[in-house]
């Protein structure tokens, strides 16, 4: 069996939060912290979750970076590039999974410990002008993407989050929030703040909850500052500003998908036709209703048979009502969601699909 080090990309704004709670810089308090909130889960790799044949780290993370490096008798000057090396050669693994090649890209490869045999970059998001062409193989559950990738030379695969056995757990079959909305709101979001301005409507006669993660330029429309001309484009409809919440990640957020009837999925304007972001797995390993913009969704996922699509605001509005007044076919529809996402997308499976591409 191949030897993983896993790297991972992680909000700051979650690192932040996470931060707060632990109130300590030990790495192994803020590994432990994102292996038990479950914030990493769909994405990492079985040998990692059970803790063989597995290493990760969190490489932008300066806190718990630092603090490895102190115990590993590091000078305290040194770099984070450095320190991520220095872990993936400590860890004598085979196999280099990045999760965030654009802070460590080609040049970062090119010192990589000669223990790693092949490494791979999962990107999932338009790169513009950034080379990844350094990696191995680059991955993601975006067609469109991967052949943009390959259209720039670049050995590109089909790869996916898995099923967190660990949402079984928060299932509710009494759900007390109707509607459920949880995702970044910033400039790339245009369709998306339609979505939340509609759904922020709907309080009242529906328990909504829409949790919001602010783009830097989002938060700032959102002060005073926001009645400036070149930011007033980025700040929260009234109706909006006045209902929404914070962010929410990790059990968290498993709790409350657990808990909600139906959970309202946008892709970002970026996204081109392809669909598959994180929502999808989360919404459906949770049992709730997804209900989602039209497009090309990942195998097994099936309009009207495990998930529901609506064609703009208005469709999303009426399938909510429909769906809320009609339970018996909103249960059916969201238990098939979720046998179908631990049949296909099993933590087991994920693990093969990656072998399988070394």
């Amino acid at each position: 069996m191949p030897k993983v080090f896993q790297n991972f990309d992680v909000y700051p704004q979650y690192l932040k939060s996470m931060h707060a709670r632990l109130r300590t810089k030990d790495y192994r308090l803020i590994w432990q912290e994102c292996m038990d909130d479950r914030f990493l889960a769909l994405h990492m790799l079985h040998p990692i979750l059970n803790g063989v044949n597995g290493n990760f780290a969190l490489g932008q993370d300066e806190p718990s970076q630092r603090s490895w490096a102190k115990d590993f008798g590091m000078n305290p000057k040194v770099s984070l590039d450095q320190i991520l090396l220095a872990q993936i050669e400590e860890s004598g693994a085979d196999v280099f999974y990045n999760l965030d090649p654009l802070r460590f890209g080609n040049d970062f490869l090119k010192k990589m410990p000669s223990n790693i045999k092949i490494s791979i970059a999962w990107r999932a998001a338009p790169s513009g002008r950034s080379d990844f062409g350094g990696y191995d193989r680059v991955v993601c559950n975006f067609e469109t993407i991967l052949q943009s990738y390959r259209d720039r030379g670049w050995d590109a695969a089909l790869f996916y989050p898995a099923f967190d056995p660990v949402m079984s757990n928060y299932r509710k079959l009494d759900r007390s929030i109707d509607v459920i909305f949880a995702g970044t709101y910033s400039q790339y979001h245009q369709k998306r703040a339609m979505i939340v301005d509609a759904l922020a409507t709907l309080q009242g006669d529906s328990v909504v909850n829409i949790h919001l993660q602010l783009s830097r330029m989002a938060s700032i429309a959102n002060t005073p500052l926001g009645v400036i001309p070149p930011l007033r484009s980025y700040r929260l409809p009234k109706a909006v500003s006045n209902s929404a919440q914070p962010p929410i990640f990790g059990r968290d957020l498993y709790s409350a998908f657990g808990n909600s009837k139906i959970v309202i999925n946008g892709a970002i304007d970026m996204a081109g036709p392809d669909r598959g972001n994180m929502r999808c797995w989360e919404a459906l390993g949770c049992g709730a209703l997804m209900l989602a913009d039209v497009g090309n969704y990942p195998a097994y996922m099936e309009d009207g048979k495990n998930m529901i699509t609506y064609s703009n605001v208005d469709d999303m509005v009426k399938k909510i009502v429909w769906f809320l007044n009609n339970e018996a076919e909103r249960r059916e529809i969201a238990q098939s969601g979720t046998i179908m996402l631990a049949q296909h997308y099993s933590k087991e499976r994920q693990w093969n699909d990656f072998v399988s591409l070394l």
